[in-house]
């Protein structure tokens, strides 16, 4: 009974001290959206995430602590730069620890800007990867392809914020990913994914999605996955067959690519496929799609 009890108080307190250990923050300047994503092999790693719709987002992961996630946020309200942030953190620690700890912060000034922080005492394997638009952190990790495969996968998915958010996530969707659940055969035991628009407020997020946690016989970001595309098939607009919130000639080209059999739609693009709502993916969905981007930007034969 004892034993029990200690290791209930365990599992209570880790989410305390999360080490999350790979994660993403992104924004996208175009649409003003702003994204964060994550997954650990511990319970409810969704802390690390702070999002500030029309701002930015900050990660603080590896012995999380609240004020310091606190004072992160209030800097970011008040104006400081992603670098401007992690210095006052680094310098300012709650428990005067820095070197423990781990950050990635990205803003949407002058066309975005992002700083990241591993301490030199964040449990290996630990490193940081930034781009203008994006900062992705991990620690405990197999080893830098982790990190490495989840920028590819960000930076070359075709989609929206969002798409190219669960993209990095699925790079990272390998056993072990987060070294501790190795021995699970999985790479974490809960995942997050969450995207603000501007018109959004931090507690109403477009998009809010967590797998607060799983079974160790179940892969939370599979989960993340199912989840996604069952929110995703709530959102889709008819004709925006790519799903990248534009109705183009791209649609066309995907569309008569299903009925000429050259490609087979997923279940997440027969919806926006079925133009005439008839329940098939036919030549007349073809007809139909191109009478309406003609109808909407005029008669491409008149003169």
């Amino acid at each position: 009974m004892h034993r029990r009890s200690v290791c209930l108080v365990f599992f209570i307190l880790l989410p305390l001290i999360a080490q999350d250990t790979f994660s993403i923050v992104a924004i996208d300047t175009i649409t003003g959206e702003i994204g964060s994503a994550g997954a650990s092999c511990i319970a409810g790693s969704i802390i690390i995430s702070d999002v500030h719709p029309g701002i930015g987002a900050i990660h603080t992961q590896a012995y999380w602590i609240s004020t310091n996630q606190q004072n992160a946020s209030d800097l970011m309200n008040n104006g400081y730069s992603p670098q401007e942030i992690i210095d006052w953190l680094v310098a300012n620690d709650v428990q005067n620890n820095p070197h423990i700890r781990q950050y990635g912060i990205v803003d949407m000034v002058d066309g975005g800007r992002s700083a990241a922080y591993t301490g030199e005492d964040c449990d290996d394997y630990k490193n940081h990867v930034t781009g203008d638009t994006y900062a992705i952190q991990g620690n405990i990790l197999l080893g830098q392809d982790i990190l490495d495969d989840m920028e590819t996968a960000f930076l070359n998915s075709f989609g929206t914020l969002d798409e190219k958010l669960l993209s990095a996530m699925e790079a990272a969707n390998v056993p072990g990913a987060d070294t501790r659940c190795m021995d699970f055969g999985i790479p974490a035991l809960s995942a997050f994914i969450r995207m603000a628009r501007s018109e959004n407020i931090a507690d109403s997020l477009y998009l809010d999605i967590n797998v607060n946690g799983v079974p160790i016989v179940t892969n939370p970001i599979d989960s993340l996955y199912q989840l996604y595309w069952d929110w995703k098939r709530t959102k889709f607009t008819i004709g925006d067959i790519d799903h990248d919130r534009s109705i183009d000639i791209f649609d066309v080209l995907l569309l008569a690519d299903f009925i000429d059999g050259t490609i087979s739609p997923t279940e997440f693009q027969i919806d926006p496929s079925d133009m005439n709502n008839n329940g098939q993916v036919e030549i007349s969905d073809l007809y139909v799609l191109v009478f309406y981007i003609v109808g909407t930007v005029g008669c491409m034969f008149c003169t």
